[in-house]
């Protein structure tokens, strides 16, 4: 007969680390043993115990013995030596005779080793604690003398209940659950379970965008090319830009030949942050929900994303992170622009939008224009009108995005950049400094805006014009083929449209007219198209040329960081996006006004960590230019339920695919392919003894710009919520404060000078989840402060939501951080349970960022 030892404290406080410890130092290949010691102050009364569960493959049979053995262990680190441990008693049971007890608790004896007298009694209960996927586990509950207060399991693999459906499985994996029962203020007891998975995206997204990256520059490539015949200096800038290109594709080629080829986690360990070939994966991603189970109110669940701070290790941060170089960068840029046109960030970044506007607009205008001649043939009035219209709207669009003085002024500098180039400072005085400009082959200076005598400035004008011109010539003969359908259909009823354009008579030849005004708009389009494609594209040569020789490693490192942060949004969109698939509230604001994401960072402002802050920033700022849409899923298989990325660097759309039902239940925005926004917001405090530092000796005000700045984008967009969703769908939750309130308290707090001041994330994380946004917690690593936080952030909506007993509180949240998810967060980036602080450092945390003791010692992350 087997035997089974379970050793359990005689002490009113828990001690979970003393169980990691001494079962990892006793656990072989013989019976599983478990063994559990604490101290002998404080009672003989305990209210503590632990539940053990057996894993599925372990050898339990209705004859199996179980022991207890009960210890007791005097204070100290030196707890495993024989000296300090007490025997107090022990007592057996077998597994059938547990089955069979009355109500399925046994209240035993403890007996001393010599089975000479008894020391206590021990109470045994079976507790049913929830599903997994192999079906339920029993949980035995040992307790002294009082019934049990805290109760964990762990469960490896899927959880088969109804947060973790089909789609869910497909996108969330590995999942960890932990199971705990809590009392609340009126002796009631709540049930609460952590659930922590891996995400696929944490690879996926950023493949995908390294794809996206080698074929924007490769366009790139093609468009410099398709800028004609250059005069040898520009055409030999063009070779080194194109050159410089050729070696981003080369470098981002490898990295992914090096990503297809991995299998295993599906997220990147703390570790590993800084491998090159892994340096557009996040840093430690995962997702984590906890779910209350209260008597007699409906379940509630809290999610959140944890992630490393988006940040290109890789690269280092001897020179800071990305904001401080994208500045250093636009000063060299103005340093260098002797060789060319300087254009600001701005009109960079406009022309890159003008690109976009062309690539996009003009192949749908085409389509409408072949569409609209198709319906004037097979269709009546109504379908040719709506076909109109859309033409319409989309050549109004293109010919608005064209009417930009960087466009005019652009194709002028073009046209002196070609072979041959005969300047009017070469023919007459110039009239202006504007007008001054070097020998034919010498650089354009930043200065001076090229002319050429027999160039006409105006030709752009007229261009563009005569699109506007073709398309109302389109419009005039669609109504004068509508009119002629209306006379004869008031004649003869019957005929249709496509009988009056095909018949004999004089209106058929109405047709060939269509056709031939078509055909010049599409013509028209394409000529200002092309000519507006080589005008940004000489504008973005320059951005290219003036950059310095870090250019190349900066646009590098600010890809690496999107990546990075992309995933953690898509992740977080995702797993609030199936949330909230029954809630028409959410859905109504979701395309209404979109979401907030928020991240909460806890990273120092001092030393490598500002570079990594900065990195950050850039990242998360750079998410403004994402969009979500839902699409319909080919299927329910988990390939096709993965989002999937398109674009280039200035704007992104990812798309979410769901099944065909939950597709069909969405409001009609949604199902129509509606862009969806998620306005990202940072707020960032500094918790560890390096921020003790920098708040003492160095500078605060990176932090502070970043917290005023975002809460300014959180009280903007409340402002758009509240005038635009009716106060009837805004929000799913039980308010305790008005969100008003809480926001004039965090403006408050961000222009406080208080050294620490984690109120400004515990507003801003109180701020988001009642107004339906996307929760991260974000720390180097995200496994160490970010595991203190969202088990902080926990017991604190157990206390405030669900009114857990506040004697229970402090015990809550050291049983969470010894033996919750996040310690197994901890052991799957490191190997080992361990947290990396040691006391010096948690001397300068925040009282309620400490972790319980043994639970931490310095270990390399």
């Amino acid at each position: 007969m087997s035997c089974m030892t379970f050793c359990l404290p005689w002490n009113k406080n828990s001690n979970f680390a003393s169980l990691q410890q001494l079962c990892w130092f006793i656990y072989g290949p013989h019976p599983l043993t478990l063994c559990l010691f604490s101290s002998l102050q404080g009672t003989r009364d305990p209210m503590f115990l632990t539940g053990v569960s057996f894993p599925p493959d372990w050898p339990v049979y209705s004859e199996t013995l179980i022991k207890l053995s009960v210890y007791g262990v005097n204070d100290g680190y030196h707890w495993v030596m024989s000296a300090f441990i007490n025997f107090l008693g022990s007592s057996s049971f077998s597994v059938a005779d547990f089955l069979q007890s009355k109500d399925q608790q046994l209240c035993l004896s403890l007996r001393t080793a010599d089975d000479s007298a008894t020391v206590g009694t021990v109470v045994v209960n079976r507790m049913k604690m929830g599903e997994i996927e192999d079906g339920e586990v029993d949980h035995i509950t040992a307790d002294m003398h009082q019934k049990c207060t805290l109760v964990y399991e762990s469960s490896h693999g899927r959880i088969s209940d109804k947060d973790n459906g089909p789609i869910m499985n497909a996108v969330f994996k590995n999942a960890v659950c932990k199971v705990y029962r809590f009392q609340t203020v009126d002796s009631k007891w709540m049930l609460v379970r952590e659930q922590m998975a891996e995400c696929t995206l944490s690879f996926s997204i950023p493949k995908q965008l390294i794809a996206l990256y080698i074929q924007e520059d490769t366009c790139r490539i093609q468009e410099l090319k398709d800028l004609g015949e250059l005069s040898p200096h520009w055409d030999n800038l063009r070779k080194d830009v194109i050159s410089r290109y050729d070696q981003i594709i080369k470098e981002y080629q490898d990295t992914l030949a090096e990503l297809e080829k991995l299998t295993g986690p599906l997220f990147k360990p703390s570790c590993s942050k800084g491998q090159k070939y892994l340096e557009f994966i996040p840093i430690n991603l995962h997702t984590q929900r906890m779910r209350v189970t209260c008597p007699r109110k409906t379940d509630s669940f809290y999610d959140v994303v944890t992630v490393g701070a988006p940040a290109a290790h890789s690269q280092g941060f001897k020179n800071g992170g990305l904001q401080k170089l994208l500045s250093k960068y636009e000063t060299e840029k103005k340093s260098t622009a002797y060789q060319c046109i300087y254009y600001p960030p701005e009109q960079t970044a406009k022309a890159r939008e003008i690109l976009c506007v062309v690539s996009q607009l003009q192949p749908h205008i085409s389509a409408l224009a072949d569409q609209l001649l198709q319906t004037a043939q097979q269709s009546s009035s109504q379908p040719l009108r709506d076909v109109l219209k859309s033409l319409e709207e989309k050549t109004e669009q293109f010919v608005h995005a064209l009417k930009d003085e960087l466009v005019k002024s652009a194709l002028l500098a073009l046209h002196a950049a070609r072979p041959g180039y005969i300047s009017k400072s070469q023919t007459s005085a110039p009239s202006s400094p504007h007008e001054a400009d070097p020998h034919p082959t010498s650089p354009v200076r930043s200065d001076s805006i090229p002319h050429h005598k027999e160039y006409d400035e105006e030709e752009w004008d007229r261009v563009w014009a005569s699109v506007a011109k073709s398309l109302n010539c389109v419009i005039a003969l669609v109504d004068k083929l509508q009119e002629q359908d209306n006379n004869n259909l008031e004649s003869a009823p019957s005929h249709t449209l496509a009988d009056v354009i095909t018949s004999h008579s004089p209106a058929a030849v109405w047709l060939d007219q269509l056709s031939v005004l078509i055909q010049s708009l599409k013509e028209c389009v394409a000529e200002v198209a092309e000519r507006a494609r080589r005008s940004m594209s000489f504008v973005l040569l320059q951005e290219a040329v003036c950059s310095t020789a870090q250019g190349l490693q900066l646009q590098q490192r600010r890809d690496a960081v999107f990546s990075q942060a992309l995933a953690a949004l898509a992740c977080g969109f995702v797993m609030r996006l199936y949330a909230g698939l029954e809630d028409k509230g959410f859905l109504r604001q979701l395309h209404a006004v979109g979401l907030v994401a928020q991240f909460e960072s806890l990273l120092s402002t001092y030393s490598e960590e500002i570079g990594m802050l900065e990195d950050m920033e850039v990242g998360i700022s750079d998410l403004h230019r994402v969009t979500f849409r839902i699409t319909e899923a080919a299927s329910e298989e988990a390939v096709n339920l993965q989002p999937t990325i398109s674009g280039r660097r200035d704007h992104y759309t990812v798309e979410v695919p769901l099944p065909h039902h939950a597709f069909q239940a969405l409001p009609d925005e949604l199902r129509e392919g509606k862009p969806l926004r998620v306005l990202p917001v940072l707020f960032n405090v500094g918790i560890n003894e390096q921020q003790t530092i920098a708040e003492r000796f160095g500078d605060i005000s990176l932090q502070e710009r970043i917290n005023q700045k975002n809460f300014e984008i959180l009280e903007g967009y409340y402002k758009s919520l509240t005038n635009t969703v009716p106060s009837e769908c805004k929000f799913n939750f039980q308010e305790t404060m008005n969100i008003k309130e809480l926001l004039n308290t965090l403006g408050q707090n961000v222009v406080t000078k208080k050294r620490k001041n984690v109120e400004i994330l515990w507003l801003a994380g109180m701020i988001c989840r009642r107004i339906n946004g996307i929760r991260f917690t974000s720390c180097k690593s995200a496994k160490d402060r970010t595991s203190m936080s969202v088990t902080l952030e926990q017991c604190s909506l157990l206390r405030d939501e669900h009114q857990l007993n506040k004697d229970y509180f402090v015990r809550a949240l050291d049983c969470m951080r010894r033996e919750g998810c996040r310690i197994e967060n901890v052991q799957k980036n490191i190997k080992c349970r361990k947290y990396a602080f040691n006391m010096l450092q948690l001397m300068a945390f925040p009282k309620y960022y400490r972790p319980p003791e043994g639970t931490y010692g310095k270990v390399d992350s």
